[in-house]
């Protein structure tokens, strides 16, 4: 299943409907690409991009990303989110995840010691920003916090950028 998870994720309904095609996913889940054309279904009422469309090409791949890459000893969740419209968007919409090892060993180790992280993953994109998008996730670590008694928890600050050609 996970070998096709990129061909399920274009049919899920969100981003079915919204036009949302996941281009790339990395076998690592380290790398995710996706795009959005403009088409009559996910434009707003002067043409241009809708803004929930946006966001929702922007939130639920570093949740992925680190569900998959910090394994079963935590549980990540999105936690909050905002949108910062830039200009218009028109055309193809494109945005990049990337989520290098060095960034997942540092939430790990983090957790060790502190209660609670707040890492910051940027969105690269190609083209002109039409908007900044900050995401939240949460996640606890399981095992090791458990044992001692306590939970761990991690806040990811997530900025994405959104942007067209």
């Amino acid at each position: 299943m996970k070998r096709h998870m990129r061909h399920v994720m274009n049919f899920w309904p969100p981003f079915l409907g919204a036009g949302i095609r996941v281009t790339r996913l990395q076998p690592d889940w380290r790398a995710i690409d996706v795009e959005m054309k403009l088409r009559f279904w996910n434009a707003n009422f002067v043409g241009t991009h809708y803004g929930g469309s946006l966001y929702s090409m922007a939130d639920p791949f570093y949740m992925l990303m680190l569900i998959e890459n910090l394994g079963r000893d935590y549980i990540v969740w999105d936690k909050s989110a905002s949108i910062r419209f830039r200009k218009p968007g028109k055309g193809k919409m494109l945005a990049s995840f990337r989520l290098s090892e060095e960034q997942i060993e540092a939430i790990r180790q983090q957790l060790q010691t502190q209660e609670k992280v707040e890492p910051t993953f940027l969105v690269e994109s190609a083209g002109k920003r039409c908007a900044s998008i900050q995401v939240f996730q949460h996640a606890n670590g399981q095992t090791t916090d458990r044992a001692a008694g306590r939970a761990g928890r991690v806040r990811h600050e997530l900025h994405g950028r959104a942007l067209g050609r």
